[in-house]
């Protein structure tokens, strides 16, 4: 079972959580095949632990060699030489290669020619003569996963084979529950259960709404660090349904997890033992005194209840224990209806209505079979409690439970559009849905339809429907006015946002910054609300000069929101800060908001939230960072079914200048929004725009940076600019570079920060001359060395250096040319720092191709990637030797290797190569 959601240790993208021993190991076998030598290896565990994981991410791991693989399968069982024969199949073309006797006896296994059942030793023979020649072609690793099920003949002529092995280049790796004697005294690999904080970190990445840390402490510890259980437990349930982890009783339960003897004994236990493990599985904590308290109180005692074989379901010590999590949820599903509801009421009896008011009010809510006031009451009072505990996905399930049990139609209106609001916020659009058209259908007064209307306009553009959302929103703003103008204001801002954020619709910006600008006005000089609307307002129809004083009032309020406010407004905060190009509050805000966000669970806000805090990271050059993000947004894309959108990956893959792998995303983001313009194509275009401007093919950058220039949209419409005059100062249209410069200063000037004043006086002295031209350049570093902006700076250094070259002033060029090229390198981005190598050479200057950090990602093998990351991990030659089975020598002589290749001398300095330096890419 493949871990793949937050699986990865930081800075070690290729390592599984919690496995980093046992992939170094796997990494150390896969080495020495690599360099010649031939080994097996037994991998082995419970169910579930991840040895699959563990041996799929040996084989994609394995550049340079051939992997031939094979799976066991259960009815395949009895058949004999089937797995043998999946692995052999991709060799058969040699078998004329073979002596007569042994291509015999294979060809009577696999029922090529007619025979009897041929003895075990010439098949195993003839299979190591397939081996030996292809393994001299090209290293052989073999993998055999789900050995268990392997039938008992190949079990047997594969542990002849691996204690046999060629002597060059073959590795046979193997995946069982248990060694099978076949399998006895061959290298084992034991694997046991992850530790716990990375079984948190594992079962967070999956469940994407915050639980209750005392459940999830429950189910980290019955889940003794299996992967598979941690993985399986939350499969199929939304955030809503999760609830903080109190619906997890309702999660599927695989029939091959729990196993028919186990839910026999369910079924066979005795009344009250039975009712006993329904309390305790109902009780979601584990808490042995509350569930004892609650089965007294139905009349179950212990002398009763614990009979013989219960501690094969579950356990009572310092905490109710259940041998699986998943049996938790096949107890309940066992039961019936009525003994839940007995199970649940006897529960929030017992409860402490002080210490723990929000379980007992679910327990009484499990227990409800009609309508009642005074229990949903108190769900609607446990859904403002429950953001602080599960975030807005528990809220959102207590709220849809309260409409469920409330009778009053009025009321029911109310925290059905509260149910809606708070599903829509955590990602659950299916329940939003429902609870919207509940609302719909039982609206009493216009404001209550109002609401309901600005609801269902949002609900379209979460769910990536097509549509004129912007227009849409306006509607439901007009509807809203009369009755409340601060709901009025949200909906035109949501339309303004939709229109710049999503749609880059410049009619539809216009129309919602004019909707705004016709709100009534207000005497509040403070409120954010009222200063984002005045301030976007202002920007699309009055310039940048007007919205200035406003937006930089806005940017400082949205900065100092009480931390309980900040998930309100932070789908607008990053995209305020950035406006009026103040870069630390970018960074600062968009990282305030994405983790307020994240902890709330607000599913539909993260990813434009980490769109902004991922775009910040570029701005820095923290490509890491960025990196991290982007797997961020594919994870949440995965959990709410929208595609994650490519912005912060673009950006990226441009900055970094890895042509072969931009390009591609630059071209389908392209092909994703011919149909419908959008945010997506201008990022695009600004990419593309990027790439080649670090590659020097000026030709190519300015007609993209014209595209991505001139669609209206508010931010990367200036944040291009740059890019357009330099591809037009090098294309030769002076005209087209000038007015470039103009846009820019008039998106700039109002704002007097160092980022804009930087790129400014960078993009004035590409078409300045002498002595303008070197104020101007130096004026740029000087701002843009103020800021955090180091791909700007290094840009800088380096246009600075080119013309100081161009200038014939070699000496000072050379200064500001290393300045750019360490920078860049440093850095990662690979395409400026080749284009600033080649102007070195131009100056006279001798520099290496690869330098001690991104520029020699391609030098390493993979056998001295691994030796590097060993080394920083503190290990001297003999530890790392006994780990990736080498001799202290050989591992001495690799490190001489990687010290010529990175131009150091010392362990000291390869262990100062930043993490995210960029050890992910590797020679094959």
């Amino acid at each position: 079972m493949t871990h793949t959601l937050g699986e990865t240790a930081p800075g070690r993208k290729d390592d599984l959580l919690g496995r980093r021993d046992e992939c170094a190991v796997l990494d150390g076998m896969i080495g020495a095949v690599r360099g010649g030598r031939s080994h097996a290896l037994v991998v082995h565990g419970e169910t579930g632990v991840g040895k699959s994981a563990l041996l799929g991410r040996a084989a994609q791991s394995a550049t340079g060699l051939r992997v031939l693989r094979a799976i066991g399968i259960e009815s395949e069982s009895e058949l004999a030489f089937a797995t043998l024969h999946q692995l052999c199949v991709p060799l058969l073309d040699r078998l004329g290669g073979l002596p007569a006797p042994q291509q015999a006896a294979l060809e009577r296994a696999f029922g090529m020619r007619d025979g009897g059942v041929p003895e075990r030793l010439p098949v195993a023979l003839a299979v190591l003569g397939l081996l030996t020649p292809a393994a001299r072609e090209c290293p052989l690793l073999c993998v055999v996963d789900d050995g268990h099920w392997m039938d008992r003949a190949s079990a047997q002529v594969l542990g002849l084979v691996a204690r046999r092995l060629p002597p060059e280049s073959t590795g046979l790796v193997f995946g069982v529950r248990k060694p099978a004697q076949e399998l006895l005294g061959l290298p084992e690999l034991e694997i046991h259960g992850i530790p716990d904080a990375d079984a948190r970190a594992l079962l967070d990445s999956v469940t994407h709404s915050r639980l209750d840390s005392h459940i999830r402490d429950r189910i980290v510890g019955e889940a003794r660090g299996n992967p598979r259980t941690l993985l399986d437990l939350p499969r199929g349930l939304t955030a809503t349904e999760l609830a903080g982890g109190l619906g997890l009783l309702h999660a599927a339960v695989p029939a091959d997890r729990i196993g028919r003897r186990v839910l026999c004994r369910i079924e066979d236990l005795p009344e009250e033992a039975r009712l006993l493990v329904l309390i305790a599985a109902a009780e979601p904590v584990g808490d042995p005194a509350l569930v004892w308290r609650a089965a007294g109180r139905v009349g179950v005692t212990p002398v009763a209840a614990l009979t013989p074989g219960l501690d094969e379901l579950v356990s009572f010590g310092v905490r109710v224990t259940f041998r699986d999590p998943l049996i938790r949820p096949a107890v309940y599903r066992s039961a019936t209806e009525h003994d839940r509801q007995t199970a649940h009421l006897a529960l929030a009896e017992v409860a402490d209505p002080l210490v723990d008011p929000d379980r007992r009010a679910w327990h009484f809510a499990a227990a409800a079979a009609r309508p009642d006031e005074s229990v949903a009451a108190g769900l609607v009072r446990s859904a403002r409690r429950a953001r602080t505990r599960g975030g807005l996905a528990c809220a959102a399930a207590f709220l849809r439970r309260s409409v469920e049990l409330t009778a009053d139609p009025s009321r029911r209106v109310d925290r059905a559009i509260a149910a809606a609001e708070s599903s829509l916020r955590a990602g659950d659009l299916d329940t939003a849905r429902t609870c919207a058209g509940i609302a719909d259908r039982d609206a009493r007064d216009d404001l209550q339809r109002a609401r309901t209307q600005l609801l269902r306009s949002r609900l379209d553009p979460a769910a990536g429907r097509e549509g004129n959302h912007a227009s849409s929103l306006l509607a439901s703003a007009r509807r809203l006015e009369p009755w409340d103008e601060d709901l009025a204001r949200q909906a035109c801002l949501l339309a303004w946002g939709t229109s710049a954020l999503v749609a880059a619709d410049s009619d539809g910006l216009m129309a919602a910054s004019r909707a705004m600008r016709a709100l009534p006005p207000t005497t509040r000089t403070s409120s954010p609300l009222d200063l984002v609307t005045e301030g976007c307002a202002l920007l699309v129809i009055d310039g940048h000069a007007a919205a200035a004083p406003v937006l930089r009032r806005a940017a400082a309020a949205l900065a100092e929101l009480p931390a309980h406010d900040v998930p309100v407004w932070s789908w607008v905060a990053g995209g305020v800060a950035a406006a009026v190009w103040d870069d630390r509050a970018m960074t600062a805000v968009s990282g305030r908001t994405a983790e307020a966000v994240r902890a709330a669970g607000a599913l539909t806000e993260l990813p434009l939230c980490l769109f902004w805090s991922g775009l910040a990271a570029t701005w820095t050059g923290d490509f890491a960072a960025a990196e991290a993000i982007g797997h961020e947004l594919a994870r949440v894309a995965a959990t709410t079914g929208r595609p994650a959108p490519p912005h912060v990956g673009l950006r990226l893959g441009a900055l970094r200048g890895r042509e072969p792998e931009a390009e591609p995303l630059i071209a389908a983001a392209l092909e994703d929004d011919a149909g419908t313009p959008s945010m997506r194509g201008t990022v695009a275009h600004w990419a593309a725009a990027v790439l080649y401007n670090g590659l020097a093919r000026y030709e190519r950058a300015l007609p993209a940076a014209r595209a991505a220039s001139g669609t209206g949209e508010v931010w990367v419409s200036m944040w291009v600019l740059p890019e357009l005059v330099e591809a037009a100062v090098r294309s030769g249209d002076e005209r087209a570079a000038r007015d470039a410069v103009e846009r820019l200063a008039r998106a700039t000037k109002p704002y007097d920060t160092d980022w804009a004043r930087g790129v400014l006086a960078r993009s004035r002295a590409l078409l300045s001359e002498e002595a303008s031209a070197d104020r101007l350049y130096r004026e740029a570093i000087d701002r843009l060395g103020r800021t955090g902006l180091r791909p700007e700076l290094a840009r800088a250094h380096l246009l600075y250096g080119e013309w100081l070259r161009r200038e014939r002033q070699r000496i000072e060029a050379r200064k500001q040319l290393r300045t750019a090229h360490g920078m860049f390198v440093s850095t990662g981005m690979e395409a400026f720092a080749e284009r600033t190598r080649r102007e070195l050479l131009a100056t006279g200057e001798t520099i290496r191709r690869h330098g001690a950090d991104a520029s020699w990602r391609g030098a390493l093998t993979p056998q001295e990637k691994q030796i590097v990351l060993l080394v920083q991990d503190g290990l001297s030659n003999p530890e790392i030797a006994a780990q990736l089975f080498l001799s202290p020598r050989t591992v001495e002589w690799h490190l001489g290797k990687v010290f010529t290749k990175l131009s150091i001398t010392s362990r000291r300095e390869l262990r100062n190569i930043p993490p995210g330096a960029g050890l992910g890419r590797i020679a094959g």
